[in-house]
């Protein structure tokens, strides 16, 4: 069974869900990175601003329209960065957990929603993101082969543009020198 057929066993397993793929280092300042659907479609771009005070990451959809800007909060006690749209309204503010016993866990302060929380295993890129104790997404590596590659399934009815960008949030954060 080659890898073409698992990815098709699995996508019919998951009717409903749609896997992007992502890349570890997708937050290098002064890079740009397309982030490509379960087809091989580019979805978003990814422009890593360089020469700023703060890290900021532009995401963009195919047509090159912002659709969120994320920036690191200054002076802040946690890690803290916040997602705009492309109006400059904040959507989402993420924070790493002040108490995380075995594993690192992330809250995500929805501004027009409810909240979500990131947990699980998250260095290896094996988590899930909740909203009121319901995945809306799960993180993993191990659909890919490629290295540097993790894919993010995204639940039906979600915004994968958002789940998204708090996954770059999270992988940022997690593996600052990135």
């Amino acid at each position: 069974m080659g890898l073409r057929d698992r990815r098709q066993d699995r996508r019919d397993e998951r009717r409903g869900v749609t896997t992007y793929r992502m890349r570890q280092k997708l937050v290098s300042i002064g890079d740009d990175y397309w982030i490509e659907d379960d087809n091989g479609r580019r979805a978003y771009k990814v422009n890593g601003k360089a020469l700023r005070v703060r890290d900021t990451m532009v995401f963009e959809d195919r047509d090159g329209r912002e659709v969120f800007k994320i920036q690191e909060k200054m002076l802040h006690l946690r890690d803290t960065m916040k997602i705009e749209d492309g109006d400059g309204r904040e959507v989402a503010t993420v924070k790493k957990a002040l108490i995380t016993p075995l594993r690192e866990r992330f809250e995500v302060k929805v501004e027009d929603g409810d909240d979500l929380e990131v947990k699980g295993n998250i260095v290896d890129h094996e988590y899930k993101i909740e909203r009121a104790g319901d995945k809306v997404a799960e993180v993993s590596k191990k659909w890919f082969r490629i290295a540097d590659t993790y894919g993010v399934e995204v639940e039906q009815g979600q915004d994968p543009g958002l789940i998204l960008a708090v996954t770059a949030v999270v992988d940022s954060m997690t593996h600052p020198a990135r």
